[in-house]
């Protein structure tokens, strides 16, 4: 519960607060079947058809940062929803709200990436709303999008598929994008470049499950980062996750800034990453086929499923200890995404 039973920043940080206020308040609420499976889009069949459909809210702070902008999150964002489903990505909404004064200049680019991006992506922005409210009313600019997507009858991603003895695989480097908008926040300057890893992966998740059949379940990493992700993975099951310290990818920068603040990079948001369970005998065939596209190179296996960690995440340190890997109760982070 918030502070004298309120709403605090830490319910939208994508931690316990968050999962508690959305199951308990929401979901709970609403009682519906495809919501509370909590996926990154709902599956739903509309006559012959099978679509996902998936919806966010952008509130980043500041709209610009090294590697994106607001409107390039918005659109990635919504696309990688709906992949980390198996879905094909079509059709977008883009909803504005935009607070009085903001420089018509600063929308202007801001539309002009969402456009690009969607472009590059293969889906098409087709209907949209634009609200203008009171100065002070909105930080700049806030950004919804919602997504559909077409899904083969064959496709089933879901943690029911988990087996014990699974491999968990990441696309790439952790941290990035947390850090990248936290540096342009706070104005730091230190020494090694830090972007974010926005960036919509559709391309190389079709790849993926072109090259196998293999894949259990799939997510991207986004608020929370790594951590979070696999704690709701394996929350309330009777098996949990082990990985494995030295093989998770990050980059100098990001381990240096982290240490400088007293962050910690597994929970620290992504934006251009995907997080994979995949059966042991297919993890090579996956790994090969992400290694193959731009945004899958630096792909790593990085830990498996095992019965003796039931319904938590464990870490194999580089000393040679197991530590417990727990969900954060809010966000290091507040106004990454």
């Amino acid at each position: 519960m918030g502070r004298e039973g309120k709403v605090v920043l830490a319910h939208g940080g994508g931690g316990r607060l968050s999962h508690d206020l959305v199951r308990d308040r929401m979901v709970g609420v609403w009682g519906d079947e495809v919501l509370a499976r909590l996926d990154d889009a709902g599956l739903v069949e509309v006559g012959a058809s099978r679509l996902a459909f998936t919806t966010d809210s952008y509130v980043v702070k500041p709209l610009f940062f090294p590697g994106g902008d607001i409107g390039k999150l918005a659109v990635c964002g919504t696309v990688n929803d709906l992949a980390v489903m198996g879905a094909e990505p079509l059709y977008i909404s883009c909803g504005l709200i935009v607070e009085e004064g903001l420089a018509l200049e600063v929308l202007d680019r801001i539309v002009a990436s969402m456009g690009e991006v969607a472009k590059a992506a293969g889906v098409r922005i087709v209907t949209g709303d634009t609200k203008v409210v009171e100065r002070g009313s909105a930080d700049q600019m806030f950004v919804n999008t919602s997504g559909i997507g077409l899904v083969e009858a064959q496709m089933d991603f879901s943690m029911e598929r988990i087996e014990v003895g699974d491999r968990i695989v990441v696309s790439g480097t952790l941290g990035d994008h947390g850090m990248a908008v936290l540096s342009a926040r706070e104005e730091l300057h230190f020494e090694g470049s830090v972007e974010s890893d926005c960036a919509a992966l559709n391309g190389l998740i079709a790849r993926m499950m072109e090259a196998s059949s293999g894949i259990r379940f799939m997510r991207d990493p986004t608020r929370g980062g790594l951590a979070t992700t696999l704690n709701e993975i394996v929350e309330g099951k009777d098996f949990g996750i082990v990985v494995v310290e030295e093989a998770l990818p990050i980059r100098d920068p990001v381990r240096g800034l982290c240490e400088l603040l007293g962050l910690d990079p597994l929970y620290v948001a992504n934006e251009g990453k995907v997080v994979a369970v995949v059966a042991p005998e297919e993890a090579e065939a996956v790994m090969e086929a992400m290694r193959s596209h731009p945004l899958g190179r630096e792909a790593r296996v990085i830990g498996t499923v095992e019965r003796t960690w039931k319904g938590r995440v464990g870490m194999k340190t580089v000393v040679g200890g197991t530590r417990v890997v727990d969900m954060l109760v809010g966000d290091q982070l507040p106004r990454i995404c």
